[in-house]
């Protein structure tokens, strides 16, 4: 079980540096899924994954920063650090679109990718913007 959630967390992990790459660096999302995908150690089901998250962010980017101006209070998205941006996109795609998930487990990874690539107080805030969105997803799906 827990090779199974290691693997996801790498899926989800090469899906932030895809997104971060096509935001800040301006890289074509194919070419980047495809760097990422030649440098990780994903089993196909992994690359799927990631390929899914990756390319489902990037299909419903503003719906996703929408969802995320619902959820800041007194914050504007441009001031978010790209990377949080993107954990944010990321987390927010797979409450939206992948309702198998659990929302504590999608919130909990967005959590520990913030603690990864940024700060504590930076994944406190990624905390508080996805536990407010996930009570109102978790609402609407009865």
């Amino acid at each position: 079980m827990w090779k199974s959630i290691l693997k996801r967390r790498l899926a989800r992990e090469s899906a932030l540096k895809v997104l971060f790459m096509v935001e800040v660096g301006k890289n074509d999302p194919e070419e980047a899924m495809q760097y990422i995908l030649e440098q990780g150690n994903l089993l196909e089901k992994e690359q799927s994954f990631c390929r899914k998250l990756a390319t489902g962010v990037l299909q419903n980017r503003e719906e996703l920063d929408s969802a995320i101006l619902g959820g800041l209070l007194n914050w504007e998205l441009g001031r978010l650090s790209a990377t949080v941006r993107s954990i944010l996109r990321l987390a927010l795609y797979e409450l939206l679109y992948l309702p198998e998930i659990p929302i504590a487990v999608i919130i909990n990874e967005a959590i520990e990718l913030t603690k990864s690539y940024h700060d504590q107080e930076a994944a406190r805030f990624v905390n508080g913007v996805l536990d407010k969105i996930g009570k109102k997803v978790r609402l609407e799906r009865g």
